[in-house]
């Protein structure tokens, strides 16, 4: 008897799978995942602070700094002075940003049209649904110690 898949791993699976196909779409415009993933969060954050950025790309902090160095270099995203900080700097789009991030949405809206392919609209916001809870759900558990269940038994 075949064991069925693992829920765990499809999950997986089809997240990396969905990376790979927009970074196969996105390669000759010459920016990385994380690259990509800066633009998407400074194009609804605007003037947001590096460190937060940092947290919400999930990654430290002086590594961000280095990849704006280059996205700076490269014209994308400039530091402006932060008027409530003298030390601190925030975080904006530049002109040259917006025509790649409407890229990035096309390419992302095809990318995801690949996934659901065979999917009707109705079980693509089901899906939706169902990850949006899976996800709460988590998000819950890890704020909460972990129970060793053979402890609890002895």
């Amino acid at each position: 008897m075949a064991s069925s898949p693992n829920i765990s791993f499809v999950l997986h699976d089809v997240a990396r799978l969905l990376r790979k196909r927009f970074e196969q779409r996105s390669r000759t415009l010459g920016l990385t995942r994380t690259q990509w993933q800066v633009l998407a969060y400074l194009s609804r954050n605007e003037g947001i602070h590096q460190t937060r950025l940092a947290d919400l790309v999930e990654t430290m902090p002086i590594t961000l700094a280095r990849l704006l160095d280059k996205m700076e270099a490269k014209g994308l995203i400039e530091r402006r002075p932060n008027p409530a900080d003298r030390r601190a700097w925030l975080l904006y789009l530049t002109p040259e940003a917006h025509p790649l991030l409407e890229i990035m949405r096309d390419n992302g809206q095809k990318t995801r049209d690949e996934a659901f392919a065979g999917l009707s609209d109705d079980e693509q916001q089901h899906l939706l649904q169902t990850l949006c809870l899976m996800k709460s759900n988590l998000l819950e558990a890890c704020v909460q110690p972990v129970v060793d269940r053979e402890k609890v038994h002895d």
